[in-house]
Order: C-alpha cells, then sequence, then structure tokens
C-alpha cells in the first residue's frame, strides 16, 4: 500500500477537512483552485472495476452523484463529497444533512423517474435487487458503479473504486489507513482468546449468520467465535441456541428488527449468555451496512465480548 509523507497527509486531510466543512455549511460552490482543478482533470476520464465486475468508464468529475445504498451514501459522504449528492434513498439517513436531499425512492424500489428528473452524472447503486436496474439507469447517460462488498478488504477496496470514480483518491486512501488502524487498536486490545457468541440479526422466525458472510467477519476481527456452523444466513431452532450455549448472546437492532425481550423469551432462561446477563443489542446500522462506520460496529461488538479490555 502506498504511504504518503507527512507533508503530502496534512495536505490531504486539509483539503478533505475543507471539502466536508463545505458540505455541512451549504458552501460548496467554491471555485477549485487552479492547481487543485488540474489534479481532478488530469485524473478522468477515469476507469474503475465494480463489485459486480463490469470496468466503468467516467469521463469527467462527478458533479451530479445518486447513491441508491445507505451505505454508499455513507462512503460519498465520508470521502468529503456529500455536497455533490444529489439524490439518496429513503432509507439514507447517515449523516445527518442527507435527510436534506432529494429521495428517489427506497432501496428495494428505486424511482428511475425520479432518478431521471435529477440529471445525475453518476449513479452508485449495489448488487443484488438492483442488478436488473443498471442498463436502465446507464440509459440516462449516467455512469453507473455497483458496489457491494462482502467482506472487510473487499470494503476497502470499494471504497478506493468509490473515491477514484468521484475524483478523492487520496480521501479513499486515508479513510482507509485509518480504518485499517482503528481495526488493529481493537485487535490488540481483545487478544488472542475468541469469546463464543452468537448473533440475532431477526425474530419470529430466528435468523442468524454463520460463515461468509460480512457480519461474521466483524465478530471474528471483534475477538469472538461464532456459534453457528452453516454458512450464510440461515434460520435457527431454540434447540440449536440452546445446543451451542453462546457466552455472549448479539442481537442486532434496527429498522427491520427490533428483538422483544430475549431472556423472557421461552427456553432462554437456560442460555448461559442470558443467566450471566451477557445480553447486547447492537445497532443495525453499524454492524450492517458495508460503509466507514463498520469500524464502529466492530468495537461495538468487541467491546460486549471483552467488556473488561474496553473498561466497561
Amino acid at each position: 500500500m502506498a504511504r504518503h509523507s507527512i507533508m503530502a497527509r496534512l495536505l490531504i486531510a486539509a483539503l478533505a477537512a475543507t471539502l466536508m466543512l463545505g458540505a455541512l455549511t451549504g458552501c460548496g460552490g467554491a471555485a477549485e483552485p487552479p492547481e487543485e482543478a488540474a489534479q481532478i482533470e488530469a485524473a478522468f476520464p477515469a476507469t474503475v472495476t465494480d463489485d459486480a465486475g463490469r470496468e466503468v468508464t467516467i469521463d469527467a468529475r462527478p458533479e451530479r452523484i445518486v447513491s441508491l445504498a445507505p451505505a454508499n451514501t455513507e462512503i460519498v459522504a465520508g470521502l468529503g463529497a456529500l455536497d455533490r449528492l444529489v439524490g439518496v434513498t429513503s432509507y439514507c439517513d447517515y449523516p445527518a444533512e442527507v435527510t436534506g436531499i432529494e429521495k428517489v425512492g427506497d432501496f428495494m424500489t428505486p424511482n428511475l423517474e425520479a432518478i431521471t428528473a435529477l440529471d445525475p452524472d453518476l449513479v452508485v447503486v449495489t448488487t443484488g435487487v438492483q442488478a436488473e436496474i443498471i442498463e436502465q439507469l446507464e440509459a440516462l447517460g449516467a455512469a453507473v458503479v455497483a458496489v457491494d462488498p462482502q467482506t472487510v478488504d473487499a470494503l476497502f477496496q470499494s471504497i478506493r473504486t468509490v473515491g477514484a470514480a468521484i475524483g478523492e483518491t487520496p480521501a479513499a486512501e486515508e479513510l482507509v489507513v485509518k480504518m485499517e488502524a482503528d481495526l488493529a487498536e481493537i485487535g490488540e486490545k481483545v487478544g488472542s482468546v475468541p469469546v463464543r457468541c452468537f448473533l440475532e440479526i431477526a425474530q419470529e422466525p430466528l435468523f442468524t449468520v454463520g460463515g461468509g458472510t460480512l457480519l461474521n467477519e466483524l465478530i471474528e476481527y471483534a475477538g469472538g467465535e461464532n456459534v453457528v456452523t452453516e454458512e450464510g444466513y440461515v434460520p435457527y431452532s431454540v434447540e440449536q441456541l440452546l445446543a451451542a450455549d453462546p457466552a455472549v448472546y448479539l442481537a442486532t437492532k434496527g429498522s427491520m428488527s427490533d428483538p422483544a425481550d430475549i431472556a423472557g423469551r421461552p427456553g432462554y432462561e437456560n442460555l448461559a449468555a442470558v443467566s450471566g446477563g451477557a445480553v447486547f443489542l447492537l445497532d443495525d446500522n453499524l454492524v450492517s451496512r458495508p460503509g466507514p462506520r463498520v469500524v464502529e460496529g466492530i468495537r461495538q461488538i468487541a467491546e460486549a465480548l471483552h467488556p473488561d479490555a474496553f473498561g466497561r
């Protein structure tokens, strides 16, 4: 990984801070300094390979960006380009400033007419349910980049991809370096002895995660060992849960998951996690959105698994 000199890092940090300040105060219309404008112009056209395996060429620095996933919105904002976001989904709620940006439908059903009306230069989508609309969006004349990382390393690459696509490559590298440093700090605190845990992501029926998922990797980064041996997102029975008997019970709470009184559920009183008072609710937005705040989610899990290491 390329390392910048101390002076270059300071210049990059100052530039990123200036861009973010302009976005937050609504002063994003100022002209770029000549040298900076020349650097931006030289960076385009830019060709990136997105998470759908597509090579996408962006002819010029996008000034009108539409994001069709909350995680993508957080990446664009984290790169200091909040002032260039002109459209987001109804689920996009971070940072707080995005609530004032035009809504273009929800995650599952983006409104193509609303997107067209915004005349975007770049649309940042995800894969899965949104894969079928990529060609329709390209027909609007906009570049379309798909972002859907399934691992932490893939997330770092996605941040770099978005950075290259919007002309914020230095900011992307700075963000990745910071996230890596924060992860290293967490790793030092949790040590090498993992804590056996279970993660509930839905109720009625009970659903959890196993290997091959981003959430499972977050558990491992946080110094945990998932008791679930199956792969992917799987239903789980109370009988399986009692047999696995995790030391810590984690559950996500968000717009699509609202765990009730876990300790009061039939049979749950026999779990070591329940009897030991080791039941913790996680912020779903921090652990389920593959964006810059995922490190905060890992820290939240780590604090639940290793409270002594974090002074809890």
